[in-house]
C-alpha cells in the first residue's frame, strides 16, 4: 500500500511540476511578445487561456516513426485517377490565376496545382483543428520541438494581428499548417501574397491568393524557370553506396557525380549542380538525377518520395 501511495504521490508531484513549468514557460513567452512586439499582456494571457490543450496532437507527435513505405507503395496515395481528374478540373477552373502566377513567378501552373493536390486534395482537406490550439499544445507541451513551435506561435500571433484576423478562428492541421497550400505561420508571413489585390492574404478560401502564395514560395526558394526537375540516370554498380552517402541537396556538379559513378547521358553541362535519388520499384531500384527545381519541391517536405509524387502528378495533369 505504501508503495502504491508513493507512486500516486510521485505522479501527482510530477503532474504539478509539469503544470508549473508550462505556466512559467507561457509567462516568459508572453513577456517576450509584450517586450518585442508590443502586445498587451492581459490580452495574450486571456487568449492563451482560451486556447485548448489537445492531447490527441501529442499522441500523434509522440508515435514512434513507422517503417517508411517503398516508393511503389507511397506513390499510390497521390497519383490515383481521382486526384488527377480533380487536378485537371482545378487547372481549368483557375486558369486565369494560374496563368498570372506562372507569368509573375515563373512556376508552371501544373506544379502549383500538384502541390495543392498533394497537400489538401485541392482545398478539400485542410485540417479542422484551431491553429492556436495546435501551436499552444506543441509550444508548451512537446519539449522535443518546443522552440520551433513557440516560434510558429509567435508568427501566428503576429500574422493574425497584421491581417486583422481573430486568432481563435483559423483552422489547420495538427501541426499548425494552414490553408489550401498548408503554410506554417512563418511561411505565411514570408511567402503568402494578396494575389487578387483585395487587401488581404486569404489562403483558406481564396484560391487566387493560395495559388499566388504557393508560386511565390517556390520562387523565393530558387525555382529556375524552364529548367528540368528530375531525370532518370544509370550508375556504375560499385558506386551505389558512395552516391547514396551524398547530402540531400544539389551541391555536386555533374562532373563530380560522373567521377563518382553516375552514368548520366543528358545534355546539361558538367557544371550543372545535381543530387542523387534512388526510388524502389516492384522490379528493382531506379536512379535519378535531381536538379535545383527538385530540391525546391523538398522545401515543402524534405522527402524524396514527396517531391517525386508532386513532380509526377504535375506531369500527369497535362498529359493528353
Amino acid at each position: 500500500m505504501k508503495i502504491l501511495k508513493t507512486i500516486l504521490l510521485s505522479g501527482l508531484l510530477l503532474s504539478h511540476i509539469n503544470v508549473m513549468a508550462e505556466i512559467i514557460t507561457q509567462e516568459i513567452f508572453i513577456d517576450q511578445m509584450v517586450k518585442q512586439h508590443d502586445f498587451k499582456k492581459t490580452y495574450l494571457t486571456q487568449l492563451l487561456k482560451k486556447a485548448k490543450l489537445k492531447k490527441s496532437i501529442l499522441k500523434i507527435m509522440s508515435r514512434p516513426p513507422g517503417k517508411a513505405k517503398p516508393w511503389y507503395q507511397y506513390h499510390k496515395n497521390f497519383l490515383g485517377n481521382k486526384r488527377i481528374k480533380k487536378g485537371r478540373k482545378f487547372l481549368t477552373e483557375n486558369a486565369v490565376a494560374l496563368k498570372n502566377a506562372e507569368r509573375t513567378y515563373g512556376v508552371p501552373a501544373e506544379m502549383i496545382v500538384a502541390i495543392i493536390g498533394v497537400e489538401t486534395f485541392y482545398g478539400k482537406i485542410m485540417g479542422n483543428i484551431r491553429v492556436i490550439d495546435a501551436l499552444k499544445t506543441l509550444a508548451f507541451h512537446y519539449p522535443k520541438r518546443a522552440d520551433f513551435f513557440r516560434s510558429e506561435l509567435e508568427h501566428f500571433l503576429l500574422l493574425t494581428r497584421k491581417e486583422g484576423m481573430d486568432p481563435l478562428k483559423p483552422k489547420g492541421s495538427y501541426a499548425g499548417a494552414m490553408g489550401i497550400g498548408q503554410f506554417m505561420p512563418s511561411s505565411f508571413r514570408n511567402y503568402a501574397v494578396d494575389f487578387d489585390g483585395d487587401g488581404t492574404r486569404n489562403i483558406w478560401t481564396n484560391k487566387v491568393d493560395a495559388i499566388g502564395s504557393v508560386a511565390n514560395y517556390f520562387k523565393q526558394y530558387g525555382w529556375k524557370t524552364g529548367e528540368a526537375v528530375i531525370k532518370p540516370t544509370q550508375i556504375r554498380k560499385s558506386a551505389v553506396d558512395v552516391l547514396l552517402a551524398l547530402k540531400f541537396k544539389p551541391q555536386y556538379t555533374l562532373k563530380k557525380l560522373k567521377q563518382m559513378g553516375l552514368l548520366y547521358q543528358g545534355s546539361e553541362s558538367d557544371n550543372t549542380l545535381g543530387m542523387f535519388i534512388d526510388l524502389e520499384t516492384k522490379i528493382g531500384t531506379t536512379y535519378w538525377l535531381g536538379f535545383q527545381n527538385y530540391y525546391v519541391i523538398t522545401r515543402y517536405n524534405r522527402s524524396k518520395h514527396y517531391a517525386m509524387a508532386v513532380y509526377l502528378l504535375s506531369q500527369a495533369l497535362t498529359k493528353n
